[in-house]
């Protein structure tokens, strides 16, 4: 089977969304290294996150974690392995949620509009292409977080619940509705849920490299015979990760904080593999060009050159969407969302 590509999407105002990242660059900064202090205390990992083959030595250090690339499958693995104690600080007790709540209704549409409707909407297209209506597709989004992706889905006339380990994320995110659709979890709760769902397609936006038993995930959805449809987002080893190692005083959203292993073409492949599963559609596009931006703009602010980043964003911004496509069509960009179909 082929796989139906599609590169790219404009970054319009994402920026508006993400000015913490610049703005408070330096407490963002201080959170990932404290996620960073709870992750090198856990034992070290000695085989692949997907394939399980033995590991080696690191590739590269980036904020004082080493990073292994797989000798098989290509997917890049931290030093350390993500535990349940490491899951329990910084998703429950650290209630990582308060990172990414919106304010209010209007800002919680906003952001949905802006981020997620486009993913619903790349779902919804695909799956038509495949003979499916909007009112036949049933979803349960895992990793739901706030509902963002879940009430998209359903303004698009899809069936969606929501499940997350966040009771503060699932209560944010049903005040949001006149009807409740999200459920907290335990943190292993979703491989029930997955096992027993009737939904016939399963969405995991930014989910999959938080999963600490991801390897139990994918047996359930392979057991699972009504999920017909798997659709996710994961995050790349890619620029990204390169911008990183160069740029240590800068927040390390890619490769620090919740996530503790990249994905690569090959090892989505393997996953797929391992479910049951084929991919039958891609988009691929990243933030290098953004994460590159930022860090420039960190840097000269902190060397006492705000006045010439301005110069230096009023030239370098209006050129970013043309440069990412670069980046995307190069399939070593910092995100692939794909839809997988069972064989």
């Amino acid at each position: 089977m082929s796989v139906k590509k599609k590169y790219s999407k404009p970054f319009g105002n994402l920026n508006s969304l993400k000015t913490s990242f610049f703005d408070n660059n330096d407490g963002m900064l201080d959170m990932a290294d404290g996620m960073a202090d709870v992750l090198l205390m856990q034992p070290k990992r000695t085989t692949c996150k997907i394939c399980g083959a033995k590991l080696g030595a690191p590739l590269y250090h980036s904020h004082r974690i080493g990073y292994i690339e797989c000798p098989m499958c290509g997917h890049l693995n931290s030093e350390c392995e993500d535990t349940d104690a490491f899951a329990s600080a910084v998703y429950v007790e650290d209630d990582y949620s308060k990172n990414y709540s919106a304010a209010d209704k209007e800002s919680y549409i906003r952001r949905r509009d802006m981020i997620y409707a486009p993913k619903a909407e790349y779902l919804r297209d695909c799956l038509k292409h495949d003979g499916l209506s909007s009112e036949d597709v049933k979803i349960l989004d895992i990793g739901a977080g706030c509902g963002y992706f879940v009430s998209a889905a359903r303004q698009l006339g899809m069936t969606a619940t929501g499940i997350d380990v966040s009771d503060s994320e699932v209560e944010y995110g049903n005040s949001m509705t006149d009807e409740p659709y999200l459920t907290h979890v335990g943190l292993t709760d979703s491989i029930d849920y997955i096992r027993n769902t009737d939904a016939n397609v399963l969405t995991a936006i930014g989910v999959l490299e938080h999963l600490v038993h991801l390897d139990e995930n994918i047996d359930a959805i392979k057991e699972n015979g009504s999920i017909r449809y798997v659709f996710a987002s994961v995050p790349m080893f890619s620029f990204s990760s390169c911008f990183e190692v160069a740029f240590a005083n800068g927040y390390n959203r890619h490769t620090g904080g919740t996530h503790t292993h990249l994905f690569t073409d090959d090892s989505v492949q393997k996953m797929a593999e391992r479910m049951g599963f084929e991919i039958a559609y891609e988009w691929r596009f990243g933030s290098d060009i953004n994460d590159l931006y930022r860090f420039l703009m960190v840097s000269m602010q902190k060397n006492n050159n705000a006045d010439f980043s301005r110069f230096f964003s009023d030239r370098f911004v209006p050129l970013m969407d043309e440069l990412q496509q670069v980046v995307d069509r190069s399939d070593f960009s910092s995100e692939l969302h794909f839809i997988l179909k069972r064989v």
